[in-house]
């Protein structure tokens, strides 16, 4: 009995330890005592998933790991709240459930032939576009086309995030220039009720300034464009065909860093620390999140795309992951894909 007791002792010990630590790395305050003992409980919780989950990934069961990050006391609600804040799944209430295709509901829900975006077979399209010769990986980080990582904050803004980085890209492979250029202006100056909308609002109001021009300020402020400090512009934007990952690699290697938007409710998402992300609960038509496709690549019998996330170096792989690709539009990575035009 004492030896279960002290057994008992020690796992608590161990478990009051990890949480100090946890906090200290992360500067965790809480408002009061309850406040800290629901996070507690939340990180525990957390904990043994990913002890499970790595156990797992140390047998060959699965291909990626995870690790307790600075999002460890979040439970998977308030952390798809706080840290994607979309959801294109939007829908008029007027169509009757199940009178459309998935693929149609997605499509419809951005508005696409208001837009104009759908004169022609986007499949036709970029099939035709010249391409170079193939390629079995790229990676813009590599050619220099890439920014660092940036952190979004406690905010959802990765739509935002998101399209600057594709756009940073595109005009770097286009003219060789890599700018550093403003999510603040977006956030400021954009409607952003939709990530395509974004490049609609910068061609409106006539470029995009740089981040020297116009600093983030992790906050929504009056529109502050300033005609001086534009270092790029835009014309529009395309959509790559739905779940037409073929294509979608095609544009990548030849036109640049794209929007993707994915599924990254479940918890092994926000969790995720390095290998190539497979979870068999994404769902490819419940997209809530947008990353950029910096570039893909193939390990083993595992092909892969590399994403650049927004919520700083610390999470991923500094700041990127690689997820499924060529695996059913794995977490639909190939549902709502596009890139501006310049």
């Amino acid at each position: 009995m004492n030896l279960f007791i002290i057994c008992c002792f020690l796992t608590a010990v161990a478990g009051n330890n990890q949480w100090n630590q946890f906090k200290l790395a992360h500067e965790k305050l809480y408002s009061n005592v309850k406040e800290e003992l629901y996070r507690k409980s939340i990180f525990e919780h957390n904990q043994k998933y990913v002890e499970e989950h790595n156990e797992r990934f140390r047998q060959g069961l699965v291909t990626f790991n995870l690790k307790m990050n600075k999002y460890g006391d979040m439970t998977s609600d308030e952390f798809l709240t706080q840290m994607t804040g979309l959801n294109q799944m939007r829908k008029d209430s007027s169509d009757a459930p199940g009178s459309k295709s998935p693929e149609e509901n997605l499509s419809d829900s951005v508005n696409w032939r208001e837009k104009g975006q759908q004169n022609m077979n986007p499949g036709e399209l970029y099939s035709s576009l010249p391409l170079r010769n193939g390629s079995d990986s790229v990676d813009w980080r590599e050619k220099g086309a890439v920014t660092p990582v940036k952190n979004q904050g406690m905010m959802g803004w990765s739509c935002v995030y998101s399209t600057v980085g594709s756009l940073e890209g595109v005009w770097f492979v286009k003219n060789g220039t890599l700018f550093d250029m403003s999510e603040q202006q977006v956030i400021d100056c954009s409607s952003q009720y939709f990530c395509e909308q974004i490049y609609e609002d910068i061609k409106t109001i006539g470029g995009m300034d740089s981040e020297d021009s116009y600093p983030m300020q992790y906050g929504q402020e009056e529109c502050q464009f300033d005609p001086e400090g534009v270092v790029a512009t835009v014309t529009g934007y395309k959509s790559i065909p739905f779940g037409d990952e073929e294509i979608q690699a095609k544009v990548v290697r030849d036109i640049g860093p794209i929007n993707v938007l994915i599924d990254a409710s479940n918890l092994s998402f926000q969790l995720y620390y390095s290998g190539i992300y497979y979870d068999p609960n994404c769902n490819p038509l419940a997209v809530n999140h947008a990353l950029v496709a910096v570039g893909y690549g193939t390990q083993g019998d595992n092909d892969y795309w590399i994403l650049k996330n927004s919520w700083g170096s610390s999470w991923g792989e500094s700041g990127f992951m690689r997820i499924m690709r060529n695996k059913n539009n794995h977490c639909g990575v190939a549902s709502q894909s596009f890139y501006p035009t310049v």
